[in-house]
């Protein structure tokens, strides 16, 4: 069966030239013109991820992903009209997965969306549990705990923490996570990196701004405390 992609984006000229692209690589596309017709769409079909624009008339990308990410654990792409870091931490805070710059190039959402789908089907495969200092991570339940109550951690910064966990107290290179969890280099951005990781500490570190689990090897990359 087709995976099922939700397009909520205002600029209908951009998105049916996506859509079309979108549906040539086997997709269905469902497409929405505002975030309040995307989250209506999304509650009566439900969809395999979301790729929304940040820029909508009634809300905008980040209140939309908000609203996705209360009721589901669906992949989330947003799109930016721009780089700009502070768009992108904010999407990423609110629960987007990745992010794409307009102006898109579809060979390049392709291979996002095909990333973001693999990572979706298989990111709980490993069965043991694991603990590191007060945080237990149980890959089969999908469930990260600190102080024994459960962290509601989004599906990258879940992947993240599994690929540290991997190898405790070795190096993993930004580019090794770039690879491993997003599922491609050429396209990649150490960026991407830096801000998951910084979610992910929000999240399970004692002190943030002193991380003492998940620490930075300078010029190397980072490496899980066991």
């Amino acid at each position: 069966m087709a995976r099922r992609i939700l397009f909520i984006e205002d600029d209908d000229q951009m998105r049916g030239v996506l859509s079309l692209s979108l549906q040539q690589d086997g997709y269905t596309v469902v497409e929405a013109r505002s975030g309040e017709e995307g989250l209506h769409r999304l509650e009566e079909g439900g969809a395999d991820m979301v790729l929304v624009d940040l820029r909508l008339p009634d809300m905008d990308g980040f209140e939309v992903t908000r609203a996705i990410r209360r009721s589901t654990n669906v992949p989330i792409a947003m799109v930016t009209a721009s780089g700009d870091t502070h768009d992108v931490v904010a999407g990423l805070e609110a629960g987007a997965d990745d992010y794409v710059v307009k102006p898109v190039v579809a060979k390049e959402l392709s291979a996002r969306i095909r990333a973001l789908l693999r990572r979706s089907g298989n990111a709980a495969v490993e069965t043991t549990a694991q603990r590191f200092g007060n945080i237990e991570l149980e890959r089969e339940a999908g469930v990260v705990r600190k102080d024994g109550k459960e962290v509601s951690l989004t599906l990258t910064q879940f992947r993240v923490l599994c690929e540290l966990a991997d190898t405790p107290g070795w190096v993993v290179s930004r580019a090794q996570l770039l690879e491993r969890v997003w599922g491609y280099d050429f396209f990649g951005d150490d960026r991407l990196v830096d801000y998951h990781i910084s979610g992910l500490r929000n999240k399970i570190e004692r002190d943030p701004a002193n991380p003492e689990l998940i620490v930075t090897v300078r010029g190397l990359g980072y490496k899980l405390v066991p």
